[in-house]
């Protein structure tokens, strides 16, 4: 093949090259253009839901907006018209309340005016009543001054005597009048009273228990003092604070004192110490377990005594607790007298004096046991123990008429029956000679006061304190005092003694008044 066709056949096939190129070219333009203009419809039909969507949320939300605002304007025009309600009804109340105001200030306006010439009125009768009052007084002095010329004596001296004839005259007949009064009823109740009181003294007797503040322990040698108190006095420390009672060790041979307010406590400190002493092992932890054990011991024996008392005296349905505290009188004292054996005494009297007027025992008795309960617990409670066992007896279920006897056996007049029989009976077991005991420097001055009070009256000769303080007998002047004053002076002194005087039981006062006649044969 020569070049010219060769020339020519590649010429051919450069043109077919370039024709498939431009065909190809062609086609993927046309092909391309089709997809696009499919493309095209496709992205119009879109943008066409999209925009009929659109259209159909903006509409829902402007019907929804328009139902919000149209609510809120409901709402809006209620709340004004409720709002312009109460304002007109509070405009309607302020305008009658001016009304009223306007009213009450004309009122007052009149009242005003009326006042000041009340007052103008009253300032002229003031006046005139001063006027008069000094020409009453001019006179009443010109009178006086007459009548001190005529009598010869002052008007304040006038004035003292007639009071001193007024208050001798109605102290005559006070007399005369209580005399006549303690006369008719002795004459009734002196008889059976002394029946009542000498049949139960007769049917009962007790053993009293005397006991003092302080408890001492013996010790077998001085040397034990100084195991009790031990190294830098930790195991006297160790003692009173697990008792909660001061130990006293001074100079007294073979004795330590044991102080305090609390009998129940006192007596945990005497045993445990006892015991300590007996073992022989002193030190804070055998301290601690001796006092834990003494105490639950001690707790023990409380709780018997409780039961041996209200079965002795033949009670039931009492509580628990006031059983306990009947218990805890075991180790109280009042006067160095035993409570517990005075408030058995004093059961046991309710219920024989109970017996004898026809009144329930088992009533007596029970108010009789329970009267100082108070004392159990009143160096803990604050007040006088009767109105603190009528608290503890009302909280445990005792009837009123129990309560109410507790609280009412200090009174001056009992309103309970059962309150005066407990009154009788407590004050016949603390006043017997020996049921309770005082200091002697006490007792002496309690002597003279007693004396020294019944020589303060007028018209009193000697007195003398007899039966160990619990009687007082006066010697009065006969031309001074007279029988009927012999009996005011009586209880003149007792009433002065009560309001100066404290002591246990009761005082007898006895007025003594003689006529004498004396002449000499020659």
């Amino acid at each position: 093949m020569d070049i010219s066709t060769m020339v020519i056949v590649a010429v051919i096939a450069i043109i077919a090259i370039i024709v498939g190129i431009a065909i190809g070219f062609i086609t993927r333009k046309k092909i391309e253009e089709g997809n696009i203009a499919a493309g095209a419809k496709s992205a119009e039909v879109v943008v066409a839901e999209a925009r009929k969507a659109a259209d159909t949320i903006r509409k829902e939300a402007e019907l929804e907006a328009k139902d919000v605002v149209y609510q809120g304007k409901q709402e809006f025009e209620k709340e004004t018209r409720e709002r312009r309600k109460e304002l007109q009804a509070i405009e309607k109340r302020v305008q009658t309340k001016e009304e009223s105001l306007d009213k009450k200030y004309e009122a007052i306006d009149r009242k005003d005016a009326d006042l000041q010439r009340r007052e103008k009125d009253i300032a002229l009768q003031e006046k005139k009543a001063k006027e008069m009052e000094a020409e009453a007084a001019a006179l009443h002095a010109a009178q006086k001054e007459k009548l001190e010329q005529i009598a010869g004596v002052s008007a304040e001296d006038a004035k003292k005597i007639l009071l001193d004839e007024m208050e001798a005259e109605a102290k005559l007949e006070a007399g005369k009048y209580l005399k006549r009064i303690e006369e008719e009823t002795k004459a009734e109740a002196e008889k059976k009273a002394k029946d009542i009181i000498s049949v139960a003294i007769q049917r009962y007797s007790g053993d009293y228990v005397s006991e003092r503040t302080v408890s001492v322990v013996s010790l077998p040698n001085d040397e034990m003092k100084g195991r009790i108190i031990g190294r830098e006095g930790r195991n006297i420390r160790a003692i009173e604070a697990a008792t909660g009672i001061d130990i006293i060790i001074d100079d007294t041979p073979g004795a330590v004192i044991l102080s305090g307010h609390n009998p129940v406590r006192r007596e945990i400190a005497r045993i445990t110490l006892e015991r300590l002493i007996t073992d022989g092992r002193i030190h804070p932890s055998r301290i601690e377990e001796v006092v834990n054990k003494v105490e639950g011991e001690l707790n023990q024996a409380i709780n018997e005594a409780g039961e041996r008392a209200i079965f002795d005296t033949g009670l039931h349905g009492i509580h628990k607790e006031i059983q306990k505290l009947i218990g805890r009188l075991k180790f109280r004292t009042s006067y160095a007298q035993n409570v517990y054996a005075h408030s058995m005494e004093v059961a046991f009297i309710c219920g024989v004096m109970a017996s004898e007027l026809g009144l329930s025992t088992k009533t007596a008795r029970r108010a009789g046991l329970l009267h100082d309960i108070g004392k159990a617990v009143d160096h803990e409670v604050e007040g006088p123990h009767a109105a603190i066992g009528a608290e503890i007896a009302k909280k445990y279920g005792e009837v009123p008429k129990i309560v109410a006897a507790i609280g009412q056996h200090h009174d001056d007049k009992p309103e309970n029956i059962y309150g005066v029989l407990v009154q009788a009976a407590d004050t016949l077991s603390a006043a017997r000679p020996g049921a309770r005991k005082e200091m002697f420097e006490s007792y002496i001055k309690r002597l003279d006061d007693l004396e020294k009070i019944a020589k303060d009256f007028p018209g009193v000769e000697k007195s003398y304190a007899l039966q160990a303080g619990r009687e007082i007998r006066v010697m009065v002047e006969n031309q001074t005092v007279s029988d009927e004053g012999s009996v005011v002076l009586a209880k003149d002194i007792a009433k002065k003694i009560e309001q100066e005087m404290s002591y246990p039981g009761q005082i007898k006062v006895t007025v003594i008044r003689e006529s004498r006649a004396v002449e000499y044969a020659k």
